[in-house]
């Protein structure tokens, strides 16, 4: 089964993408071709995309569907009157909310993702420098002004997994290779011994590091798979001997990581 999905919105279009695509990912078995329309914010512009929407009917044999964050009422009916199954995702909970608070919505677009608190969007771009210059333990005197601590063999995801922290929590969050050294030593280095309680491990199944390794570095003994597992065997033990919690990033999005983190942290009274 294929349908088009038209994602739509008078401004960016980055909310209606974000809600439709989670609700869109519950049915695997349907084809759907993604149109992404930001800044339909005239008349005009509304009615070109109707017809788009009836072409995309007539060529599918299905109406498409339409996930829409339109404020202004005029361009909202226009697009309602098309060729489709339009959802409306502001009217499901913005007047139920205005009823509740007993304010009336402001109805100016793109605020969800302004600028709307400086000393927080400040405290975010701190930390993805922050992250970005304490990448792969270069600065090992520096994990003790980190929120969070991420250790784990080469590839195994913290770098990404703290740019998220970062970007979306204002963590400043730092990580560390484990490479040999450390396994011959048995230890992490003293600078994470300092912020112990902050740290984290994060490890992966050995199939698929030798994988990602391979993209790296095709052919090399890095990424071979005796030495994948070598590497996440030797991560395992030191880091269970030292008590560290670690994580699992094989099958587990950043986000699902990041919250962990997250929990971690609050459970030790870090944040």
């Amino acid at each position: 089964m294929k349908r088009t999905v038209f994602f739509v919105s008078e401004s960016t279009g980055i909310t209606a993408e974000t809600l439709g695509q989670s609700l869109l990912s519950q049915f695997d078995n349907v084809d759907f071709e993604r149109v992404y329309m930001p800044y339909i914010n005239t008349e005009a512009r509304a009615r070109a995309l109707t017809q788009r929407m009836h072409e995309a009917a007539e060529r599918d044999g299905a109406r498409p569907l339409v996930f829409s964050t339109m404020l202004d009422a005029g361009i909202a009916a226009i697009l309602k009157q098309g060729d489709c199954f339009h959802l409306e995702l502001f009217e499901q909970f913005v007047e139920p909310l205005s009823a509740e608070l007993g304010v009336t919505p402001s109805r100016e677009s793109g605020r969800s993702h302004a600028i709307t608190k400086p000393s927080m969007y400040t405290k975010r771009i701190e930390a993805i420098n922050f992250a970005m210059a304490n990448d792969d333990g270069v600065r090992p005197d520096n994990f003790r002004h980190a929120d969070v601590v991420l250790v784990g063999v080469s590839r195994s995801g913290k770098t990404p997994t703290c740019l998220y922290l970062a970007i979306h929590y204002g963590l400043r969050a730092a990580n560390h290779p484990l490479t040999e050294d450390d396994f011959e030593r048995e230890a992490l280095p003293p600078e994470i011994g300092a912020v112990r309680e902050k740290v984290f491990g994060l490890t992966i199944e050995a199939r698929r590091l030798h994988l990602i390794r391979e993209e790296r570095r095709p052919g090399s003994e890095y990424a071979s798979l005796a030495r994948c597992r070598n590497d996440i065997r030797l991560a395992h033990e030191m880091l269970g001997r030292l008590g560290v919690p670690v994580l699992d990033t094989t099958s587990q999005s950043i986000e699902e990581i990041s919250a962990q983190v997250l929990r971690g942290l609050r459970n030790s009274g870090q944040h």
